[in-house]
């Protein structure tokens, strides 16, 4: 103290009443009270603060502040969009968005699969334990489709996330794929078939040498000229009938997926000029083909059990045997083909014979309802047994040169009560007619699809 005592009476007059006077100023300011000081961190408005002696009731006080303005800056706050994360799993443009951010930052790796390749051996090259391969083949009947349609050459799509599988994609076809995906719940497959748009395609051609090169000129597929000749296969034997200058023309389905090509669908309608006869089909709802009156173009037999093929030898009761040089009948239509192409049963019944001998070699008969019998001779292999019941167009054998032939044929027979008839010309029963509650809508059908082919056929004709 004397120290400090000291040293103020050293300071001039002067600054003694100086710094008086500052230390009075500042005394001053620190003891008067601020109206703006409030010990709550609320701001509470003046109606709402506590009065000394007062008692409250803390259910009208809570309803108060509930009440009170609020500022612009916490309005604004308040009323805009709040995004939460039910929000986004709730909405379903949020869900796909955040799907497609995921899948945008996975990791894809592309994988070939190898002649005998497995998922195991897939995985184990990729760097996958076994634990993982475990999972994904619980993962649902999906995941066995996948193992059995494994083909070589297929690219199976891998997408990784911090060296994790997150997902698995197979294509099955261009309309199907497998699809396996990691979950909160473990590894979930499903089989997925992706919206297919349909739009008309049409073909048409003038036959030259063979309706199959027309067919291909005309592009179509081999699959479409088959199904082609399997539905007026009951009126043409494609293997005799047909003569250059003959034509068709046909309207099908062209199928698309996500805007690319994918394949075709079934023919709609079809128009086929052999011989000067034109034979017209329109295909139903139930999947059968009808005359544009309503008459189906299926029949009980098919006008030959082979198709695509020539006939060296056609019905002749006249002809001499090409082994002993006599004359002698030839009670049916010999079909010259390769050896091992399939031979099929001309209509639905029962095989009364499967045998051989040295005549006929592998021979089948078979049995169609009471009046009729079909016979095939010389095949190479027999594929029925006797007393078995066969569908129309079911494989019974393959052409072959058993027994006493000159070379590989399939001989073929038609009986009718016994009396063999020319297959190429017998008039054959006929199946039901459309369902008379269908026919006002297929008769307006058959009408629009007439005028396409006619309007296609003169424009595709005309342009060649």
């Amino acid at each position: 103290m004397r120290g400090i005592t000291r040293v103020w009476s050293n300071f001039p007059t002067l600054h003694k009443v100086y710094i008086g006077s500052i230390s009075l100023v500042l005394t001053i300011l620190i003891l008067l009270p601020s109206e703006d000081a409030s010990a709550s961190r609320q701001n509470d408005s003046a109606d709402i603060r506590l009065q000394p002696g007062v008692r409250y009731d803390l259910s009208t006080m809570q309803q108060a502040q509930n009440s009170q303005a609020k500022s612009p800056q916490a309005e604004s706050i308040e009323t805009q969009p709040q995004t939460t994360k039910t929000d986004l799993k709730d909405t379903p443009e949020t869900a796909a968005t955040r799907e497609h951010l995921v899948e945008d930052v996975l990791d894809w790796r592309d994988v070939t699969v190898q002649r005998n390749d497995s998922l195991a051996k897939i995985f184990e090259r990729n760097g996958l334990s076994a634990k993982t391969l475990l999972q994904v083949s619980n993962s649902g009947p999906a995941v066995d489709t996948l193992v059995r349609k494994l083909m070589p050459g297929q690219v199976i799509q891998l997408g990784f996330s911090a060296d994790k599988l997150q997902q698995l994609v197979y294509p099955l076809s261009k309309t199907e794929l497998i699809e396996i995906n990691y979950t909160e719940q473990g590894y979930q497959s499903q089989q997925i078939t992706k919206p297919v748009d349909i739009r008309h395609g049409f073909a048409a051609a003038i036959i030259k040498n063979s309706f199959w090169n027309a067919g291909v000129q005309a592009g179509l597929n081999n699959t479409q000229i088959m199904n082609l000749a399997n539905i007026f296969g009951w009126d043409i034997d494609f293997a005799l009938d047909l003569r250059e200058g003959d034509n068709f023309s046909v309207v099908y389905e062209e199928l698309l997926v996500e805007g690319e090509a994918a394949g075709y669908g079934n023919i709609l309608a079809a128009e086929f000029t052999t011989q000067g006869e034109t034979f017209i089909a329109v295909r139903h709802s139930d999947g059968e083909y009808y005359t544009p009156e309503g008459n189906s173009m299926r029949k009980a037999f098919l006008r030959a059990p082979v198709n695509f093929k020539y006939i060296s030898s056609s019905f002749n009761p006249r002809r001499l045997h090409p082994v002993t040089g006599r004359v002698a009948p030839h009670r049916g239509i010999d079909y010259a083909a390769r050896v091992g192409t399939p031979v099929v049963s001309a209509g639905d019944g029962k095989v009364i014979k499967s045998g051989y001998n040295s005549l006929n070699g592998n021979y089948v008969f078979i049995q169609h309802g009471k009046e009729y019998v079909t016979k095939y001779l010389h095949l190479h292999k027999r594929a029925v047994r006797t007393g078995q019941k066969v569908k129309q167009n079911q494989k019974i054998g393959t052409v072959g040169a058993t027994g006493r032939v000159t070379g590989p044929h399939l001989h073929y027979e038609f009986l009718v009560n016994g009396v063999h008839r020319n297959p190429k010309t017998v008039q054959l029963p006929k199946a039901l007619p459309i369902d008379p509650a269908e026919k006002t809508a297929f008769l307006s059908i058959a009408k629009n699809m007439l005028g396409m082919l006619e309007t296609n056929k003169r424009l595709i004709l005309a342009a060649n």
